[in-house]
């Protein structure tokens, strides 16, 4: 066999470079095509899908922006309610001029609105001439509510899908896309309002966070012992705040506060004064509003304990209640001496007392540093935290050698607390400069001891122990807003304080914490807490304390 010429060779090979290239070129195209109808086909239909999304939810935002609030009348007032998208949801009653409540009453992303705007003349003088009726308004107030938010629910749902649909013919100008657009804003907005009814918090109402004027807080809020004794009924507090606003508005002369029940004692607690002159004025203030029976002072009512800081307690009887103080570490035991010689004044160095029927047992910071450290340095054999827990041990024996039940043992520093853990039900400490409330942990139970166990008769041994209390540890901010120090960070230390609320069970139902603007600023809060009501929270307190 003959083996082909060069030329011939060349040939086949030109020609199969040409078929392969021709392949090539027609492989290359053929993907070219798919890829382009793939692109035109399904990148058209992805981007027209989100671009009526995005129309779908910007139509119905507007709508809820624009159109979203109904008018409503509740008890005397003419209300106006809105709905606003929220990140965190939840509900603000704004009560002009007295200020505002706002309840933690759902999650986002729906916020409502209830502005209490004119009131209604013929409705305001029936109840002037009928006090009775204010009870009736209350009664009718849940009704007015529930038909309000309803038929605001309905009218946002409505207007949002309605915004959309415009939106978005007047942007697609076509029919199914424009439909498509009014299916999401539904679904959008509906969906709103369902995350909010599935986190609805009813109680809320009995934890309201005010906000305006200090000496409108309880004629707003109400009495915490009603409102401790009633908190899972939210009918009830709904009517007990309508009643409390409409006799606000219908008595002229003067603004009202609640009527207290006979048998709530309340306390005021304060804590690390630190000089500051304008927290007297503040303490009246609440004393007076809130009709105190006592004040407890966790400590550090100065800065040096020097000598020349004792005209400063000369304060302490302008209160005209029982004041009830144990020693911070910056006091110094002639600080101390200062405050015992005010003719109302009751000091506590590992000793109990008894106001309004509740039994006190207080001591003083074991160490003194007028330096402004951040903690407790000291020296010798119990240094630091040791000395601090010596004190609490202190306490401790003296809490149980009383001779009554003791309700509250007062502390500066929350260090100290621990050993009166199950002892008491009640330790108030200061300090930290940082409100916070938390459970203290039980203590250890002692290792058992062999011999004793091996001796011990088989009925005390099958005794079960008795259980202990509860106890749980409340450390107050600075009522001073930390001195001068508090000017130090860019923001002002607020002013804080609470007022306890006590049954005739000498225990604790409610509290209020009050929170004023620090030196330079007027804003004042006030959120109402109810004892049992939530799980305690434990907020870590910053370590600016001194």
């Amino acid at each position: 066999m003959t083996a082909p010429s060069a030329p011939t060779r060349r040939r086949r090979l030109d020609s199969a470079a040409h078929t392969l290239a021709v392949s090539l070129r027609a492989a290359r195209r053929a993907l070219l095509a798919t890829w382009r109808a793939l692109r035109g086909t399904w990148g058209r239909r992805i981007a027209t899908g989100v671009a009526v999304g995005l129309v779908g939810v910007i139509g119905a935002v507007i709508g809820v922006m624009l159109f979203a609030h109904a008018s409503i009348n509740v008890g005397p007032f003419s209300a106006e309610m809105a709905v606003r998208p929220s990140v965190h949801g939840g509900t603000e009653v704004d009560i002009p001029p007295l200020g505002s409540l706002h309840l933690d009453s759902h999650r986002g992303p729906l916020h409502l609105k209830v502005a209490l705007g004119s009131l209604d003349q013929s409705r305001t003088e029936a109840l002037i001439d009928n006090p009775s009726a204010i009870t009736t308004a209350g009664d009718r107030a849940v009704d007015e509510v529930v038909a309000g938010v309803t038929r605001l629910g309905l009218r946002t749902l409505g207007l949002g899908v309605l915004s959309a649909l415009i939106l978005s013919a007047l942007v697609f100008r076509d029919v199914r896309r424009t439909a498509a657009a009014g299916v999401t804003a539904l679904v959008v907005t509906g969906g709103s309002f369902g995350v909010a009814a599935a986190t609805l918090r009813p109680d809320a109402i009995s934890e309201p966070r005010y906000e305006g004027l200090l000496v409108n807080a309880p004629a707003v809020v109400g009495d915490a012992r009603r409102i401790a004794d009633n908190y899972g009924r939210y009918a009830e507090q709904l009517q007990t705040i309508v009643s409390n606003v409409s006799r606000v508005y219908s008595t002229i002369a003067t603004l009202p506060v609640y009527e207290p029940a006979g048998n709530t004692t309340r306390l005021l607690h304060v804590s690390d004064l630190h000089l500051n002159p304008s927290s007297w004025g503040l303490i009246r203030t609440v004393v007076e509003t809130f009709e105190i029976d006592a004040v407890i002072d966790t400590g550090d009512i100065v800065d040096w304990g020097s000598g020349a800081e004792t005209s400063y307690v000369s304060q302490i009887p302008s209160i005209q209640v029982p004041y009830i103080y144990v020693r911070g570490n910056h006091d110094s035991t002639a600080i101390q001496a200062a405050v015992a010689r005010q003719r109302n004044a009751v000091v506590l160095d590992n000793a109990v007392t008894e106001i309004d029927g509740l039994t006190i047992a207080g001591i003083g910071d074991p160490a003194f540093t007028p330096d402004k450290s951040e903690s407790n340095e000291a020296t010798g054999d119990n240094a630091g935290p040791e000395l601090l827990t010596t004190a609490g041990e202190a306490l401790a024996t003296t809490v149980r050698q009383s001779k009554k039940q003791v309700d509250i043992a007062l502390v500066h520093d929350p260090a100290m607390a621990q050993p009166l853990s199950g002892l008491v039900p009640l330790v108030l400490s200061g300090h930290k400069h940082q409100r916070s409330v938390s459970i203290l942990p039980p203590p250890a139970e002692p290792t058992p001891d062999p011999s004793a166990s091996a001796a011990a008769s088989p009925a005390a041994s099958a005794a079960p122990a008795e259980p202990l209390m509860t106890t749980r540890l409340m450390i107050e901010g600075s009522t001073g807003g930390a001195g001068l120090r508090g000017l130090e960070n860019e923001e002002p230390t607020p002013l804080a304080l609470s007022v306890l609320y006590f049954d005739e069970l000498n225990e604790l139902k409610a509290y209020d914490d009050i929170q004023l603007g620090g030196t330079g600023q007027s804003n004042v809060e006030m959120q109402r807490n109810v004892v049992g009501l939530a799980p305690e929270e434990t907020p870590t307190p910053t370590p600016s304390a001194s």
